[in-house]
């Protein structure tokens, strides 16, 4: 995950140990999902022509539920991946999981240069929000709210 955040410069750029903990099961009500999205690659070994399945990591998502909303933190897409539809599938399958948690909304912050990521999210029903001046570090850049608001369960 840490080398595919560091072949896109969009990602969050998290630390190993971010990644480590967001990994691991929280305990109370807050609590953290990681989606992977693989792909099965052909690969010839060197000293054999024979071709064997390797797995490759095409993308990921984290995101953290604290009732009664969830927050996307994290989605990225190997960058010669991108535009087959895996950052769909991916948010698609977060807000899924999160209709069934009986929760009320999605959100998330994005830069305000990555056009890709947000026209996924507007493709995805998510609605901008506000503003965060210079959220983003290295280079300083505001971050844009979104929200995605989803289906009341106890409505009729």
């Amino acid at each position: 995950m840490m080398r595919l955040d560091r072949q896109t410069p969009t990602a969050a750029h998290w630390t190993e140990q971010q990644y480590a903990q967001a990994l691991q099961s929280p305990g109370g009500s807050a609590g953290r999902i990681a989606m992977v999205a693989e792909m099965t690659l052909e690969v010839a070994p060197l000293e054999s022509s024979k071709m064997e399945p390797d797995i490759a990591l095409a993308g990921f998502l984290v995101a953290q539920h604290i009732a009664p909303e969830w927050e996307l933190e994290n989605i990225v897409v190997a960058p010669e991946l991108r535009k087959k539809g895996i950052g769909a599938r991916l948010l698609n399958e977060l807000l899924a999981q999160a209709s069934e948690t009986n929760s009320l909304s999605v959100f998330l912050e994005v830069r305000e240069s990555n056009f890709a990521a947000r026209k996924l999210y507007d493709k995805a029903g998510f609605q901008p929000t506000g503003r965060r001046n210079s959220y983003y570090a290295d280079p300083v850049e505001d971050a844009l709210l979104y929200c995605r608001s989803l289906p009341n369960p106890f409505s009729h």
